[in-house]
């Protein structure tokens, strides 16, 4: 007959055996005021943070597994993925981290930085495994892996491991608060990218939006009943030189409607730059539609 409790007892060795192993893949990241954030060391030199999070700094200090500090500068961040990296002055032994595939209902392990030199860690499920989608600015994200786990501010930033101790991705906060992991396929696509540019070439038109309703008198001849309202327009960007101005409702972008957001900012991604887009926009009670070419965004 099967001892439960010895089950139970294995079953807590084996997580506590994997978080002490884990301590290796997290670094704590020093921020303001005794703070500190989570970074999950990535190759010997490159330490890959959660953009977001991540203060506007060029240099940072960092503590490795046993306390060590080590001093890295900014290499590369894309807040559209979410995924910012860091280089280390000085190299570290990276842990040999297998590749994990997010299954709905399967346990995962949320590895973070304590800020000494240790590790803590939280346990959870996998709530949602599901196809890639694209981030409110436009960034492909290779699955959404939505985590029913607890996540500290300090701990966002570093590995999630299944039962195995295959890392499933980068833990952070997602949409409305929901913890969700980059997964590692994301990941290793934008590390590259970043290392040569710094930074991932977006399409961009050159204008702030605000979601607004179509008026009343206006919504058979626009066919749908919200749009974006050109806020400011930047000067001698794409939609400056199209003749796009402040209260212009943006309708659609080649076809694809404003109604949801996200759909027309996965439409900005870097193979947009350069291409001509029509689009189909509300001015002065009129349905018109110009024409504009979509250009590199510019560096902040």
């Amino acid at each position: 007959m099967i001892d439960q409790a010895d089950l139970l007892a294995q079953f807590s060795d084996a997580l506590a055996a994997r978080a002490e192993l884990a301590k290796h893949a997290v670094v704590a990241i020093r921020l303001a005021h005794g703070r500190h954030m989570t970074g999950m060391v990535w190759q010997s030199d490159i330490v890959v943070v959660s953009e977001q999070s991540l203060p506007r700094n060029d240099d940072f200090e960092l503590i490795t597994a046993g306390g060590s500090v080590v001093t890295a500068g900014i290499a590369g961040r894309d807040p559209s993925t979410n995924v910012a990296i860091l280089r280390l002055a000085e190299p570290i032994v990276p842990p040999a981290i297998a590749t994990g595939e997010a299954r709905t209902g399967a346990i995962a392990v949320a590895i973070g930085a304590d800020g000494t030199g240790g590790a803590s860690a939280r346990l959870g499920l996998v709530n949602l495994a599901g196809a890639e989608w694209h981030s409110s600015r436009g960034g492909l994200i290779d699955r959404r892996i939505v985590l029913d786990v607890s996540l500290a501010r300090r701990e966002e930033g570093g590995p999630v491991f299944d039962a195995a101790g295959a890392c499933l991705g980068m833990s952070t906060f997602g949409p409305r608060g929901q913890v969700i992991a980059i997964p590692t396929a994301t990941i290793e696509r934008i590390v590259p990218l970043l290392l040569r540019d710094g930074r991932i070439a977006r399409g961009w038109l050159g204008v702030a939006l605000q979601a607004v309703a179509v008026p009343d008198a206006l919504r058979e001849a626009a066919d749908q009943s919200s749009g974006l309202m050109v806020m400011s327009v930047v000067d001698d960007g794409p939609a400056a030189q199209a003749g796009i101005v402040a209260g212009d409702i943006i309708l659609s972008v080649d076809g694809t409607s404003t109604h949801r957001f996200r759909r027309i900012a996965r439409y900005f991604g870097s193979d947009s730059i350069g291409r001509k887009a029509d689009l189909r926009l509300i001015r002065s009670g009129t349905v018109i539609t110009v024409q504009t070419t979509i250009a590199e965004r510019r560096a902040a």
